[in-house]
């Protein structure tokens, strides 16, 4: 049907176009009359008055019967057949009715049926500017190499304006920018297009993308323009090396870092893409020592310890890296890695010089010159120097780092003669570390001390009657000092007597001080010996000092007891007279006697050994003195002997012993004197009877008595010569060293008698002295 349709329609279009043709045939001779007429003008409006142009007036129209014939079916124009006047019947669109072909005519007629006349005219359409330029797409994508060089162009997609003439598409203009501009060109049917002109070359690291605004302009009035949106793609190329991040990296590593540890990791870009933009990293010519102490991951970049560092020995890596893209581009950097400092060193000390042993009473002296040296730096590397603060020691910082030790005023060696001095060297670093070094001074001996001995005075005893050479003690002195300064000789000082032989008493070894007795001593003779003995070093110059040395001599009991009454080397004894009338306890002699020893040797025991009748008299022991045991009778004999013993308390004790004769009367009117049984033999005189007799002067209390019976015992001796016998008293001097011992060997001041016995031929004389008597006994013995 639709079929049918569209033929029957093709075959009218066909019968108004014969019919056009015939009309046209028939009318060319006549040259159409233009009218003009913009598009778009409302319906019923005005576009010419054909009056004229037809030559009829105004009353002629309707008898003509006049109308309008265009070619269609649609009726676009109409005439007015009153006014004469041509009206748009619609709206006309040039573009539509005309599309691009300029200009734009409609032709049509006019019939005039009465008579049958055909007007030729066209209706020329007017373009205006109602259609903007249109672009086919609303976005362009274009793809460009990075690499393209600049004046490169790029044709474009055109932009579509219905408009024609001044009102159609003129020119294209871009959004300003850097890389392009737009050019405007024409084909050959008259149609503007753009052409992208590159100005800069693309640099898709830099702008990998960029989007561009390409406008179309028409020519009217106002003008009116299309846009389209550009997308460029700008397509990678190698053009770009890895670039670091950083061209030098800085880091700080501790020295005490461990292994494995990331130091630093670097870190570079690459701008392409792709494989042109992998990037892997590698040492780029670094030292062995470098490949033993790093170790580079080539992916991340990290950069790893693989050995332990040592600021001493290395403080400073230099590492150069390289960045490697897959088109094999690179780029280096370096990195600098600084060993940061631990405090991991002990300082250290090295002596220079070594001064030992060192003088004493030397200030100043310089014992040791040293130095100390720490590895870290900065506080670690710094360092104090201290030694103990009760040492007679300073440190003195001389140069840098330098010291010495310096004995600060004199020494004594005798105080102390050694000094272990521990010199400490600490770090300020934390934590602090220090270092230690002992020095052991010795302090040498310099002659400052004498020998001192170890008394000031030395108190010796020896027994007497020694042998000779016998050691009897010995000094000792001792010197602070050392050496030879020490080594002590010793020797006798001459006494301050003259006339001591003190040479030939005592000796004394040199080398020890042993004192030795020469000969044999005697305390009778001598009893103490003082001297001086000197002790002197050996140094330079020698110092010397004394000491007192007293030798006691002991006494030994080398002396029996001496009896100096009575008497007993007269020619005669002597008799002692007792009255019969005597009371028990009567005096009757007193033994006296003396010990050349002393102390205990010389204390004196008496003891009656034998009697004629015991029991009648008694002998006390500690005084000597014989006393009546009882009341004597007319039966008891008229002569008595007495053998008394004088013994001393030496060990082994001695003994002497001496014979009284005791003769009793009936009283003393008359002489009774038996002759003697012998003559005594002249005594020779003896020395030590006078000192007896001197010491038993010396103790009794009345000394006129004992001066008057020393001159008796005198005149005696000197009447010897005349007669045959008499009393004999030792001559001589008594000794000075003898004295009494109080209470033993002496008579009692109460009973002394002077007896002097004469012997002749035949005959004895007896001369009686009077008895010095106490008051009492005298009264007892005038009343018997």
């Amino acid at each position: 049907m639709e079929a049918g349709g569209g033929k029957e329609h093709f075959q009218k279009q066909r019968q108004v176009l014969i019919f056009f043709v015939l009309l046209g045939i028939a009318r060319a001779g006549s040259e159409p009359r233009h009218y003009p007429v913009a598009e778009e003008m409302e319906s019923g409006s005005f576009v010419a008055n054909l009056l004229k142009d037809l030559g009829l007036e105004v009353d002629e129209l309707a008898a003509r019967g006049p109308r309008v014939v265009s070619k269609g079916k649609k009726v676009r124009l109409h005439f007015d057949r009153q006014t004469g006047d041509l009206l748009l019947n619609e709206k006309l669109d040039r573009e539509e009715l005309c599309g691009p072909t300029e200009p734009c005519v409609l032709p049509f007629q006019v019939l005039l049926e009465n008579p049958l006349e055909f007007f030729q005219a066209e209706l020329r359409i007017r373009d205006i500017n109602d259609h903007s330029p249109v672009f086919f797409e609303n976005e362009m994508q274009l793809k460009i190499l990075e690499s393209t060089p600049p004046g490169t162009v790029i044709p474009l997609g055109n932009a579509e304006d219905l408009d024609v003439e001044r009102n159609s598409l003129q020119n294209y203009t871009i959004a300003p920018n850097s890389h392009f501009h737009v050019l405007t060109r024409s084909r050959r049917d008259g149609k503007k297009y753009p052409e992208l002109v590159l100005d800069k070359t693309l640099d898709r690291e830099e702008q990998p993308e960029l989007s561009l605004t390409i406008t179309a302009l028409d020519g009217g009035s106002p003008p009116r323009s299309g846009t389209v949106q550009i997308h460029i793609l700008v397509l990678d190329i190698n053009d770009n090396a890895p670039e670091f991040t950083q061209s030098l990296y800085e880091v700080q590593v501790l020295e005490n870092s461990p292994l494995n540890s990331v130091i630093v990791t670097v870190s570079a870009s690459d701008l392409d893409t792709g494989n042109f933009g992998t990037i892997s990293y590698a040492f780029f010519h670094v030292s062995e020592e470098i490949r033993k102490t790093f170790q580079l991951n080539p992916i991340t970049g990290d950069i790893q310890l693989v050995k332990y560092l040592n600021f001493e020995a290395i403080n400073t890596y230099e590492v150069d890296i390289e960045a490697k893209d897959g088109g094999g581009l690179s780029g280096k950097s370096t990195v600098l890695v600084q060993v940061v400092d631990v405090n991991d060193n002990p300082p250290e000390l090295t002596f220079s010089s070594i001064t030992s042993p060192i003088p004493e009473n030397s200030p100043d002296t310089v014992v040791a010159v040293f130095s100390v040296s720490d590895l870290d730096s900065g506080d670690n590397g710094r360092m104090m120097c201290s030694i103990e603060n009760d040492l007679p020691f300073l440190l003195k910082s001389s140069v840098e780092n330098f010291y010495t030790l310096v004995s600060q005023g004199p020494l004594d060696r005798e105080s102390q003669a050694e000094y272990n001095i521990t010199i400490t060297v600490t770090d300020l670093g934390t934590p602090r570390l220090k270092t230690q070094h002992n020095v052991t001074v010795l302090v040498s001996d310099v002659n400052d001390n004498a020998p001192a001995f170890t008394q000031t005075s030395y108190t010796l005893f020896v027994r007497e009657n020694n042998s000779p050479a016998l050691h009897i003690g010995g000094v000792s002195a001792t010197d602070r000092d050392a050496g030879a300064n020490a080594q002590v000789t010793y020797s006798l000082l001459p006494p301050q007597d003259p006339h001591l032989p003190l040479a030939s008493l005592v000796s004394i070894n040199a080398d020890n001080g042993q004192l030795f007795a020469l000969r044999a001593l005697d305390y009778e003779a001598l009893q103490a010996l003082e001297f001086r003995v000197g002790a002197t070093d050996r140094g330079s110059p020698a110092l010397s000092s004394q000491a007192l040395v007293r030798v006691l001599v002991l006494d030994a009991n080398d002396n029996s007891p001496f009896v100096l009454y009575p008497l007993q080397n007269g020619s005669a004894p002597c008799t002692e007279l007792v009255p019969r009338a005597a009371e028990p306890g009567y005096l009757v002699s007193k033994v006296v006697a003396v010990d050349g020893d002393s102390g205990q040797n010389a204390w004196l025991s008496y003891q009656l050994l034998k009697a004629t009748e015991p029991g009648l008299f008694g002998v006390w022991a500690h005084n000597g003195e014989v006393r009546t045991a009882r009341l004597l009778s007319e039966r008891d004999a008229a002569k008595h002997r007495l053998l008394v013993l004088v013994k001393d308390n030496g060990e082994p004790p001695l003994s002497a012993s001496v014979t009284l004769h005791v003769l009793l009367v009936d009283g003393f009117s008359q002489p009774y004197l038996p002759l003697p049984e012998a003559a005594a033999e002249p005594a020779q005189a003896d020395p030590l009877t006078v000192y007896l007799v001197i010491a038993l002067a010396s103790v009794s209390s009345l000394f006129l008595f004992s001066v008057l019976a020393f001159i008796a015992v005198r005149l005696c001796r000197r009447g010897r010569a005349a007669s045959l016998g008499g009393c004999s008293v030792p001559e001589g001097h008594f000794p000075g060293h003898l004295v009494d011992v109080s209470g033993t060997g002496t008579l009692s001041q109460s009973y002394q008698y002077e007896v002097c016995l004469m012997g002749g031929s035949g005959t004895s004389e007896f001369k009686f002295l009077k008895p010095i008597l106490p008051s009492g006994l005298v009264q007892d013995a005038e009343q018997n």
